[in-house]
């Protein structure tokens, strides 16, 4: 972009133009680029080698992008009619792993485990809701008023794993509109032959229904539990056995945001051959990316 300085009092400008970000002066395609390339799974240092933008500016493009995409879902995703819905959660740290921290380090919330609790609608796709923090009631109950806020009145049906804290923040919060039932899965208890890295085998799993009347052909996790590989195969953050973690609490949930947005509006799911967004009716074309930051 040219800048332009009169003769007389030496002030320098540039053409009237709309910047692509608040406060960013970088080319739209530039932006774009590099969100993209985070997008599919590139880490921050190979995207600063790939679109020459320096390490700070690609943070600062991230976290306003994800504020972008986080009120865009917040937007179009509410009162949105669904059938069958499942929730898990899916596990990252901030800074350092929680059984790094030191003594001193115990009450900080910024650093350590970071769980994120996502909901998708198992025809469409979609991700209706997630939430990030602890593993714990409090952000349990926050995730399920979010997933009521996003939902229509139309009763559903619920899946989730054998996590407790679901049992209170669901028949608390959506108990005027949905059939809850969970499925808990059953690991065998000798670690003999076990890797660090390998999980337990798993012998059975066992259907519970806790509220309503819920179809035992439908307490699943399965399409829930895909979509944790699909966040973490596009989340360098996330990915296992790697270098590469968030430093701040803010740098991952802007990550998310962009991830999911991308998800509903821009990605064409393979099975539907349409994004989730259009499946569920909340769009009718597949998005751009700079849609997302319009």
């Amino acid at each position: 972009m040219r800048r332009f300085r009169c003769p007389e009092c030496h002030k320098t400008y540039t053409e009237i133009h709309k910047p692509t970000l608040e406060g960013s002066y970088i080319s739209q395609d530039r932006i774009v680029l590099a969100l993209r390339l985070l997008i599919e799974g590139n880490s921050l240092r190979s995207t600063q080698r790939i679109s020459g933008l320096d390490i700070n500016t690609l943070m600062k493009i991230l976290v306003k992008a994800g504020e972008r995409c986080e009120k865009l879902m917040a937007r179009l995703i509410v009162n949105v009619p669904v059938k069958d819905v499942q929730c898990d959660e899916i596990w990252g740290y901030v800074f350092k792993k929680e059984f790094h921290k030191w003594p001193e380090e115990a009450n900080e919330e910024g650093i350590g485990d970071a769980y994120c609790f996502v909901a998708m609608e198992r025809n469409t796709k979609l991700v209706l809701n997630f939430a990030l923090g602890r593993r714990s009631q409090a952000t349990t109950d926050a995730f399920i008023e979010g997933l009521r806020h996003a939902t229509s009145g139309q009763r559903f049906q619920i899946s989730t794993d054998g996590f407790q804290p679901y049992r209170p923040a669901i028949t608390t919060t959506l108990s005027d509109r949905c059939d809850f039932a969970q499925l808990i899965k059953v690991y065998v208890s000798d670690p003999e032959g076990q890797r660090r890295y390998s999980p337990p085998d798993v012998t059975h799993t066992e259907r519970v229904p806790v509220m309503g009347n819920p179809d035992p052909a439908k307490i699943c996790t399965s399409h829930i539990e895909r979509q944790n590989l699909t966040i973490r195969m596009q989340m360098r953050r996330l990915t296992r056995l790697t270098n590469a973690f968030s430093k701040k609490w803010e740098n991952l949930w802007a990550a998310y945001c962009v991830h999911f947005a991308y998800y509903n509006f821009c990605r064409i799911h393979k099975t539907l051959r349409i994004t989730p967004a259009m499946e569920s009716n909340l769009t009718d074309h597949i998005w751009e990316l700079p849609e997302l930051l319009a």
